[in-house]
């Protein structure tokens, strides 16, 4: 592959955006990996996680980010709100996720921080492929262009390949010459015993959104990579004994489908087999206690 050259360009590109609006997909799919975890449920992302994208034109670090929050109740959402205001510095381009012709408080406070950012501004409408009515996305690309100035305005569905191969090239055009920033066989800076922790959440996510949707955390405690075998001990965090019952489930059987169902995750992710221990333990209002945060790696 060849990685340098006075037409190499290399830059740091930020996705940001409300909730639920599609930026961790948009992520995974520009990457072409899964490193950013996937869920209905809104707050899913609570972490800046970088994907990078190489080839031997230009390397993209793209940093997907949590979707900013209006509550600002909890030390967990100021924990994210920094995430996602830390993301808009030194970068070079900046993707401002929307949901097609939906426009609501958390989009305008978004748009309120993008006012001070000098990075190129890219604003892309999601959810294309969901949109009924085609004739109300003119009038709302008409409405946004006021808000801020778009180099790009462009409308996707994530889930499309040929829709954000374009939004690619058009992040590509707008990024600076250089060599590359990161070695270009690495897909993001988040170490492995990360993504795996962030694989079972997602499990846990998807069968108990309803039930537990923001007050569940994961760590590994133990991480041990051979050849042919990845051993590994997960602890799943809860803030209350009624909700570790719930996650626990009758005679274990909820603990155990959501382990077996991120052991299959896993075991694709790293390509050998997988033995994973999940547990579960109580940490009293962790959403709401800095050091418990700082404990459970919101740091």
């Amino acid at each position: 592959m060849r990685v340098k050259g006075p037409e190499f360009k290399a830059g740091y590109v930020s996705i940001v955006g409300r909730p639920n609006v599609g930026k961790s997909t948009l992520l995974n799919r520009l990457i072409e990996h899964k490193i950013s975890i996937v869920t209905r449920k809104p707050q899913t992302t609570r972490w800046q996680i970088r994907g990078i994208k190489s080839t031997p034109e230009y390397q993209i670090i793209f940093t997907d980010t949590p979707g900013y929050q209006n509550n600002h109740k909890n030390a967990i959402n100021r924990y994210m709100n920094r995430e996602v205001t830390n993301s808009l510095s030194h970068i070079d381009v900046v993707l401002f996720v929307v949901e097609a012709v939906k426009w609501g408080r958390n989009d305008a406070l978004v748009a309120d921080l993008l006012k001070e950012v000098s990075a190129t501004l890219i604003l892309v409408i999601n959810k294309l492929d969901l949109l009924k009515e085609r004739s109300s996305l003119l009038p709302y690309i008409n409405n946004l262009k006021e808000k801020l100035p778009f180099a790009e305005i462009v409308p996707l569905s994530a889930r499309r390949r040929k829709d954000v191969d374009l939004l690619e090239s058009k992040i590509v055009a707008m990024l600076p010459s250089g060599e590359p920033l990161f070695p270009t066989d690495q897909i993001s800076d988040r170490s492995t015993r990360f993504l795996a922790a962030e694989y079972i959440r997602e499990k846990v996510m998807e069968r108990l959104g309803d039930e537990l949707p923001y007050r569940t955390s994961v760590t590994i405690d133990v991480f041990k990579d051979e050849p042919e075998l990845l051993s590994m001990s997960a602890t799943i965090w809860v803030e209350r004994r009624s909700q570790r019952a719930i996650l626990i489930g009758g005679n274990g059987k909820m603990l155990k489908s959501i382990g077996a169902e991120a052991r299959i995750e896993l075991e694709n992710f790293f390509s050998k087999k997988v033995y994973l221990q999940t547990w579960v333990k109580t940490k009293k209002n962790w959403t709401e206690d800095i050091k418990a945060l700082k404990m459970l790696g919101y740091d």
